[in-house]
């Protein structure tokens, strides 16, 4: 008989929204172990707060913290904050016996991302589990362009390109946001999108970076304050305050099999919204997932004869490619919240089965680490520095 998970959202912005969606639609669709029932959310504008539970579906609306972690009909605490409260929001979730999700990147600092996996480690000795979310692995194509390199579709491994480019920030005019922020986002391109570009080509090739030499920098160091409650699309407040985080990071990276790597992340590429691409080749072929073509994905096959190669495209659609059978007819798109639900789906059943769930909190803190070699590479000249734990 199926028994209910009762969650408890923390944070209400643009990932309260796409977490919501998923946790709507997932039990509509998957015949899951347990029912995951939006409880509550916590936010700290209690009129926004509870205008958006409404909204999004959420049964109560909370501004404690900590109060709603302690109840004992809480079971998910899942965590859609600012990177800074991310350590001392999970941990203390996890103290509380609560099994956390919790938004990428996984914190601000190495030594946060430590901390959170050890208490992660220890909380799963008691059957209470932590994931991050890294949600692009739950994009159907990229979860097949992973199959296919895992079954050897493309060789061994020797290159690994992989880019996230957007433009949001390129108009100079563009106010201040808390991404912005180095105190309450950790780092700017490097740590918002570089680290889905890292932890997509690991997953994609199940491989580890070693080694980074990188390169970052700050285009407009200067912006426009904010008025009271606006975001970009507003007008700015009166006065203008520091950009404290990078908006291009680029870096090469050496892999634990031998491959190496070519990263690029910025948010000042004109004309590119979304672009996240991955393209592995090895000596029998190569994969490309790019999301903005997020329904398929590119493979050449080196071994077929010469006069039938070149780079075909397949259709990430059938029931039998993942996620897809809870879907649609083959043909028949899926879009960016789809991810969301199969994160959803995917925690729910770890929990269930009493597995770890993947991406772990040592996960995370993998990524972490690469993201800080990259920092202080590119603070020491780009020198080759070891992700390796300190």
């Amino acid at each position: 008989m199926t028994t209910t998970a009762r969650v408890a959202m923390i944070g209400n912005g643009f990932m309260g929204a796409t977490h919501s969606q998923g946790w709507r639609v997932a039990p509509r669709f998957f015949d899951l172990p347990l029912q995951p029932e939006m409880a509550v959310m916590v936010g700290r504008n209690p009129d926004k707060n509870a205008q958006l539970a409404d909204k999004w579906g959420w049964a109560e609306a909370s501004e404690d913290f900590e109060a709603t972690i302690n109840r004992d009909d809480i079971d998910i605490v899942d965590i859609v904050t600012p990177g800074d409260l991310h350590c001392d929001m999970a941990i203390a979730a996890l103290e509380a016996g609560k099994h956390v999700l919790c938004e990428k990147p996984l914190a601000n600092t190495v030594d946060e991302a430590r901390r959170m996996a050890a208490a992660a480690a220890t909380a799963a000795d008691k059957g209470v589990y932590a994931m991050v979310g890294f949600t692009y692995r739950r994009v159907p194509a990229a979860t097949f362009a992973r199959d296919l390199v895992a079954r050897g579709a493309v060789g061994t491994i020797r290159q690994v390109r992989a880019q996230y480019l957007q433009d949001w920030l390129s108009d100079p005019q563009a106010p201040l946001t808390w991404r912005l922020d180095k105190s309450k986002a950790g780092s700017g391109s490097l740590g918002d999108i570089g680290a889905h570009a890292v932890d997509l080509a690991q997953y994609i090739t199940g491989h580890s970076l070693t080694d980074v030499s990188g390169v970052m920098e700050t285009f407009v160091k200067e912006r426009p304050t904010m008025g009271e409650g606006q975001g970009l699309s507003g007008s700015a407040g009166e006065g203008t305050g520091p950009v404290t985080v990078d908006d291009f990071a680029a870096f090469t990276g050496r892999f634990d099999s031998g491959a190496l790597g070519l990263f690029e992340a910025t948010r000042f590429a004109t004309g590119r919204k979304n672009m996240l691409q991955v393209e592995v080749s090895g000596d029998k072929g190569s994969i490309l997932f790019n999301l903005e073509d997020m329904n398929a994905v590119q493979y050449y096959d080196a071994t077929a004869p010469s006069n039938e190669q070149g780079f075909r495209r397949i259709y990430v659609t059938e029931a039998d490619h993942p996620y897809m059978a809870a879907w649609w007819p083959p043909g028949h798109m899926i879009g960016y919240e789809h991810g969301f639900a199969h994160q959803a789906k995917d925690l729910v059943e770890a929990i269930a089965s009493g597995q770890q769930p993947r991406p772990s909190f040592e996960d995370g803190y993998q990524v972490q680490r690469v993201l800080d070699a990259v920092e202080r590479s590119a603070g020491a000249g780009s020198a080759w520095t070891p992700t390796a734990a300190n």
